[in-house]
């Protein structure tokens, strides 16, 4: 009886495969993506959550759409892209958060928009992040708590806020609801 594989070990076969037919190694894309070539290694056999941040990033490094990572699919679209309420594509690849792809029909975009719903936790639960490039948060619902390196700001709906997302960072959902905003990654 052969095993199933899941969407994170598809997403990390994909980030191989991609390494590999661009004749990469795995330090090169480290040294591209900000990350460990440990991390590189981890990422590509599902062994480490792989953050949405770094797919961005090995997309941009290996001339590949994110999409296609994601999905093992092309996108096609140049002119515009519309996604209905509801239909982001969903990007199980992290527990921390739910991510919904919003540009994922258009071909090689300049940014990634994500829907994303934190839920709300315990402080001691919190998992920091950094990465390479710029992040930009627009609240749609509910109050979220982000910690910036040793600042602790909160954000309620129509808050916006940009940052280097090479500052080490947090979130989670307050008053014990989910958070929803709007993500876009460049």
């Amino acid at each position: 009886m052969s095993k199933e594989i899941g969407p994170v070990q598809e997403i990390a076969m994909r980030l191989r495969g991609l390494r590999e037919a661009t004749g990469l190694t795995a330090e090169a894309v480290a040294l591209a993506t900000g990350v460990s070539p440990q991390d590189v290694v981890d990422y590509e056999t599902g062994g480490k959550e792989i953050p949405v941040s770094y797919l961005y990033e090995v997309a941009k490094v290996c001339g590949a759409d994110l999409t296609a990572i994601l999905t093992g699919d092309d996108a096609h679209l140049q002119a515009y892209s519309l996604v209905l309420d509801g239909q982001g594509l969903n990007v199980d690849r992290r527990k921390a958060y739910k991510y919904q792809a919003l540009a994922y029909r258009f071909h090689k975009p300049h940014m990634e928009p994500f829907l994303v719903t934190v839920p709300p936790k315990e402080e001691s639960e919190l998992e920091f992040n950094r990465h390479l490039g710029e992040e930009f948060i627009y609240m749609l619902r509910g109050r979220l708590e982000v910690r910036l390196g040793d600042d602790v700001l909160t954000l309620v709906p129509h808050d916006s806020l940009y940052f280097s997302s090479r500052t080490p960072h947090a979130m989670r959902g307050l008053d014990n609801q989910p958070a929803e905003f709007l993500d876009v990654i460049i």
